[in-house]
């Protein structure tokens, strides 16, 4: 019988993948590492094309730390709140570490943070207010833990990642400019600002924020102004501002002088 030849198996092989491939492949396995979007990465979408797209994987990040410092506290506090009310259930509610004396209900009822989502907890001392988040963080059955804790150093907010990573609830560490630390393990770093409202009528419109992503680990910053609208993020217009006309085009108004002086009987008044 004769011997029937060979197949060349080199015909079979697939052809080697191009480097975007490769590089889109590693990408996204550093990613996953991270958990910052790769495979099954949970994410919380703004709803605002330009903004999610400044993540990795389309959204806010969960399961991680991210650091909002305020300019001022009500914007801060605004910003987290809604935040915080997008990802608290009855069955895995929010909690707050609080410095003050109290959490204002209403307020952050406002913005979708109701009482039955939240547990508050009181600290008095930037040392309470951390171990209470971090053993709060490695609670599963809590969606978010927040905490007012300013100038924390590098090796604390790496505890506070590792929390979080290691049960997936999400943290946010809710500062003032003044006092946030200058390096922070926290996947992002947000500063929010108030700026003006746009309002028809006199009175105080829509609260405005100027939101500032200084940081977005396998992201890229940017800043956008938002506006707080029947219950939801959108954005925002800049404020209209009145043009000045340069005096140098303004038309002289002819105005009788004095009586009674030396000069002439009219003036020129810009």
């Amino acid at each position: 019988m004769p011997e029937l030849p060979m197949p060349n198996l080199q015909s079979f092989e697939a052809p080697p993948p191009d480097r975007a491939t490769v590089l889109a492949d590693l990408r996204a396995r550093i990613r996953g590492l991270e958990g910052l979007g790769g495979e099954g990465t949970r994410v919380l979408p703004f709803g605002l094309p330009d903004l999610d797209g400044a993540f990795p994987a389309g959204g806010l990040p969960l399961g991680c730390l991210h650091e909002v410092a305020g300019e001022e506290p009500g914007a801060g506090t605004a910003f987290a709140a809604h935040l915080l009310a997008r990802l608290a259930r009855e069955a895995a509610p929010a909690l707050w570490v609080v410095r003050g004396r109290d959490l204002h209900a209403a307020g952050l009822a406002a913005y979708g943070l109701t009482p039955d989502r939240l547990i508050a907890v009181r600290a008095t001392r930037d040392t309470d207010a951390l171990w209470a988040m971090e053993e709060a963080l490695r609670c599963k059955r809590l969606s978010a833990v927040l905490g007012e804790v300013g100038g924390l150093d590098l090796t604390a907010s790496r505890r506070l990642q590792l929390a979080a990573e290691s049960s997936g609830v999400t943290g946010f560490l809710l500062q003032s400019t003044a006092r946030r630390s200058a390096a922070s393990a926290a996947v992002t770093r947000w500063r929010i600002a108030p700026a003006p409202s746009r309002t028809e009528e006199p009175g105080v419109g829509d609260p405005h924020w100027r939101a500032e992503l200084e940081r977005c680990r396998g992201g890229r910053p940017g800043a956008w102004l938002l506006e707080w609208r029947d219950g939801a993020l959108v954005p925002a217009q800049a404020p209209e501002r009145a043009v000045p006309t340069p005096a140098s085009t303004s038309t002289p108004v002819r105005r009788p002088a004095p009586t009674g002086g030396n000069g002439a009987s009219w003036a020129e008044v810009a």
